[in-house]
């Protein structure tokens, strides 16, 4: 999380200014999900009776709390938005949600979902699939660790992040590999800048 923290302060008071919503770290892992999710079409896919049903747009569900409980409202085409069109959208169905304003279009036709419960202080936890998709990616609080790095200890912003999935259609490589996408794309954003 080292780079992507950075990235953050570096540059939260500019993105305010000009997008009128703060920079948080949804962004980073909606995006990079929606990058692995086109990479790993398996883990975007769903069961339909006995067809595998591929999808090749990103419509990622994302858990909200709440006064009245949890909602899961969907944000649209993910795989085409930039850090600032996920943070405004984001913001738009927080609000919508807060305010209990949501449609059940809003909370319809996600193909994964990301839940968020490091807002609430959780270390682990392995959160339950949103049927009929296939996965769900579950993050976690940041917290400093000690890391070895180059043969020396140091203390690093670290995120367990968890993945449930539906083992019927997805296999641990896709699943490992969809992980390993969205590690390294939050780990270095510049690799989503230079589609790499």
């Amino acid at each position: 999380m080292t780079n992507i923290v950075a990235l953050r302060s570096k540059f939260k008071d500019d993105f305010l200014k000009k997008h009128g919503v703060k920079l948080g770290f949804m962004s980073a892992f909606l995006k990079a999900s929606a990058t692995g999710l086109k990479e790993m079409p398996e883990v975007n896919a769903f069961i339909d009776g006995k067809e595998i049903i591929y999808r090749d747009y990103v419509d990622i569900s994302v858990a909200v709390a709440t006064p009245k409980g949890l909602v899961v409202p969907v944000l649209r085409n993910v795989e085409s938005m930039s850090y600032a069109d996920i943070e405004i959208g984001l913001n738009d169905l927080g609000k919508k949600a807060r305010e209990g304003n949501l449609a059940i279009e809003d909370m319809d036709g996600g193909t994964f979902t990301v839940s968020n419960g490091g807002v609430f202080g959780s270390m682990f936890g392995t959160p339950i699939i949103n049927l009929p998709q296939s996965a769900i990616l579950g993050m976690h609080a940041i917290q400093q660790r000690p890391v070895a790095l180059n043969g020396n200890v140091v203390i690093r912003p670290m995120m367990y992040v968890a993945l449930t999935y539906d083992h019927r259609l997805i296999d641990g490589r896709e699943a490992v590999t969809f992980l390993k996408r969205v590690k390294s794309a939050v780990e270095d954003p510049g690799l989503l800048l230079l589609d790499i």
